[in-house]
C-alpha cells in the first residue's frame, strides 16, 4: 500500500494540507466553540498514538502528532486570547520544549519536522504583521463585533498597500522560499514535512493577500 510506506513527497503534501486545515476549519470552529475544538486536539492526539504503535503507520502517526501540537495551540490562542497578538506566537510554541526533546532522542522526527515549519511559518507571518503596522487592528478586529469589524478590516488592508508592505512581501517570500528549499534537498521524510509546512503557509499567506488586495481594489471602484 502506497500509505504504508509513504514516499517523501507523501510527506510534502500531507504536510502542506495540514498547514491550511486550521485555517478554513478551525478558525470558525474555534469563533463559535473553542471547547470543542480544545476536544478535538485529544481526538488528534489519540489517533496519532494509536498510528505511531504500528510500524508501518509510525511515520504518518509522528506527522498527527505534529499536527495536532499546532491544533491544540490554535484552539488555546484563537479561542481564549485572540485579541493579544503578542501572546501568539509565545501560545503557539507551547510544544517547543516537548519537540526539542524528541529531536535529542530522534524520535517523532517527522512530526517534529512538521511543528517547526509550522511554528516558524507563524513567527514570519507575525513578524510581517508587526512591520506593516497592522498589530492593533489586529487586537481591535479580535474585539470587535462581525459588523465592527469589516471598516477595521477595511483600514488593515490598506497596510498591504504601501511601499513598506511590498518590502516586507518580499522579505516573507524570500525566507520561506529559502528555508523550504533548503530542507528539500534533504532527503528525510522529516525535512519534507518541514517543507511541506513553510510552503503550506507560505500559500495560505498568498491566498489571503490575493484575496484582501482584491477586495480592497472592488471597495474602491464602488
Amino acid at each position: 500500500m502506497v500509505l504504508a510506506a509513504p514516499r517523501p513527497w507523501t510527506k510534502l503534501w500531507a504536510a502542506t494540507f495540514l498547514v491550511s486545515v486550521p485555517v478554513f476549519v478551525q478558525a470558525p470552529l474555534v469563533r463559535v466553540c473553542p471547547e470543542a475544538s480544545l476536544l478535538i486536539s485529544v481526538l488528534w492526539f489519540a489517533i496519532a498514538g494509536l498510528l505511531q504503535r504500528q510500524s508501518r503507520w509510525q511515520g504518518w502517526g509522528d506527522l498527527l502528532q505534529g499536527f495536532a501540537w499546532s491544533w491544540l495551540a490554535g484552539s488555546i490562542y484563537w479561542g481564549w486570547l485572540r485579541w493579544e497578538p503578542y501572546l501568539h506566537l509565545p501560545v503557539e510554541a507551547i510544544a517547543l520544549p516537548f519537540v526539542i526533546a524528541g529531536l535529542r532522542r530522534q524520535q517523532g522526527l517527522v512530526g517534529h519536522g512538521f511543528y517547526l515549519g509550522s511554528l516558524i511559518g507563524t513567527a514570519i507571518t507575525d513578524g510581517y504583521f508587526y512591520w506593516i503596522g497592522a498589530v492593533p487592528f489586529w487586537r481591535e478586529i479580535a474585539r470587535s463585533t462581525p459588523a465592527e469589524a469589516l471598516p477595521l478590516a477595511q483600514q488593515a488592508i490598506a497596510c498591504l498597500q504601501t511601499p513598506n508592505a511590498l518590502i516586507g512581501a518580499i522579505a516573507l517570500i524570500s525566507l520561506l522560499c529559502g528555508a523550504g528549499i533548503w530542507a528539500l534537498r534533504r532527503t528525510h521524510p522529516a525535512h519534507w514535512a518541514f517543507a511541506g509546512a513553510l510552503l503550506g503557509t507560505l500559500l495560505v499567506d498568498a491566498l489571503f493577500g490575493l484575496v484582501a488586495v482584491s477586495d480592497r481594489f472592488s471597495l474602491t471602484q464602488l
